[in-house]
């Protein structure tokens, strides 16, 4: 991609907006800079770019004239419908994130794209931590944290890029084509942005719209949704099943054996030999072993990796056991099926710390299954009148509602008795009241280290 002196206009100057703009300086491109947020907003992030005199400033607003841009590279949480984005897109601009843009500079890396609503991170993490094992030259990248555009000059075609990609990011690719994709599972998630689950369907699946039959996709066959999708999959088709013995495929058998049958039948491990607790954690191990399978790394080294992995930060991470009291960070449970699985792992009763933005889901299916074990709601955050509103219709009595983090904390330990599980796993996004998922999840650790 020849990019020199080129109009290129990036949109949203968050973390992989830094490393994009960066990058677009070393390729020579004059660069456009536009974000919602004011210069005083911006001023940190500012003073990373401020030795790059290549870079235009639109910031607070939107820009109106656009006729001139040569490319547009927008960042994930940018809606795509915006007016100014659909005359870019009117006028025949390529619009591509910046995935899209870290493929078509890459030296032909070994990509690896997983996806769906839940167990990205986990699955992902898990993936990369099994290619680290077999010594591969591997990078975790994407919407864990670390930006694919970091890895442009320093991986090459021996390097494995594990990469965790959101429906946000799916959104704008053109051509990226991973040599192996994932499709974990489906649930209602982010419908503020895609306003329907077909239209979120559709986002997520362009994550294997461009292999062909040199590529593989792993599909979970026990979720209905994905399993609908493999109708249009290219790529040879490897689905994982916890619930049905596959005559291809990855599943459990009847001892509770993982078995790999695919080219040859092999008896993994028995499920309570993994490191990570839950029926959840089982489907992402599945996903995580037809991955690692089909790029031929060592079974053995699979099997270590599956026995000792731990927990990622953020997610079912133990904090604490204070006078009995567990005190556990689920930060990364940002939508009610999330909180599902989480809540579902416990035998103890719970008290929930729960809320945040809102995104539209329906918490109906949630507090009807948490009346089997969730004791007590501590609420906080934009939905906490919504999430207190159902729960009262499921018959919930002792529900909280807080104002901040470390009054959910002192609430939670002050009503939990012996043997409970405090619990956050908020079933919502972060962004009312935190920088992200990291922040909230840090918060709560703090204040629990703070509890006496």
């Amino acid at each position: 991609m020849n990019l020199k002196n080129k109009k290129v206009l990036l949109v949203g100057l968050a973390k992989t907006g830094i490393s994009t703009i960066k990058h677009l300086d070393k390729l020579g491109a004059n660069i456009i800079v536009n974000d919602i947020k004011d210069k005083e907003k911006l001023s940190e992030i500012l003073k990373e770019l401020q030795d790059l005199s290549s870079v235009e400033y639109i910031l607070g607003y939107h820009p109106e004239n656009v006729d001139d841009i040569d490319l547009a590279v927008v960042s994930p949480g940018v809606p795509l419908d915006l007016p100014f984005i659909l005359k870019l897109k009117d006028n025949n601009i390529k619009i591509i994130g910046e995935v899209e843009l870290a493929y078509t500079l890459s030296k032909n890396p070994t990509f690896i794209g997983i996806t769906g609503t839940n167990g990205k991170t986990t699955t992902t993490s898990l993936v990369g931590e099994i290619f680290k094992k077999s010594q591969a030259d591997t990078y975790i990248v994407g919407n864990i944290g670390n930006p694919v555009i970091d890895t442009v000059g320093v991986a090459n075609e021996k390097s494995v890029l594990v990469t965790e990609l959101s429906s946000f990011q799916l959104e704008s690719i053109d051509t990226f084509k991973p040599k192996v994709s994932a499709i974990l599972n489906f649930t209602e998630d982010h419908l503020n942005r895609h306003h329907t689950m077909e239209n979120y369907i559709e986002a997520k699946s362009r994550i294997f719209m461009n292999q062909n039959s040199d590529d593989f996709c792993i599909l979970n066959y026990d979720d209905e949704k994905v399993r609908a999708l493999s109708e249009k999959v290219k790529a040879k088709k490897i689905f994982f099943s916890r619930k049905k013995e596959l005559e291809e495929g990855i599943y459990l058998d009847k001892d509770n054996n993982i078995v790999i049958d695919i080219n040859e039948k092999i008896v993994l491990l028995n499920k309570e030999d993994l490191s990570l607790p839950g029926n959840h954690n089982l489907e992402n191990c599945m996903a995580a072993v037809g991955i690692a399978y089909v790029c031929n790394v060592n079974i053995e080294v699979i099997k270590e990796v599956l026995k000792t992995f731990a927990a990622v930060e953020h997610r079912q991470e133990f904090v604490k056991n204070l006078n009995g009291v567990m005190f556990v960070n689920d930060s990364k449970g940002t939508n009610p099926d999330s909180t599902i699985k989480a809540i579902q792992s416990y035998k103890n009763k719970i008290v929930l710390i729960a809320g945040g933005m809102d995104k539209q889901s329906s918490f109906d299916e949630l507090l009807e299954l948490a009346k089997n074990n969730v004791r007590a709601l501590v609420l906080l955050g934009e939905t906490a009148p919504k999430i207190e509103k159902c729960a009262k219709e499921k018959g919930f009595e002792e529900i909280y509602i807080v104002k901040n983090m470390k009054e959910a904390v002192n609430t939670s330990y002050k009503i939990a008795n012996k043997n409970e599980v405090v619990l956050l796993s908020p079933a919502c996004a972060s962004w009312d009241m935190y920088k992200s998922f990291e922040v909230r999840g840090n918060d709560f650790k703090e204040n629990v280290h703070n509890l006496k």
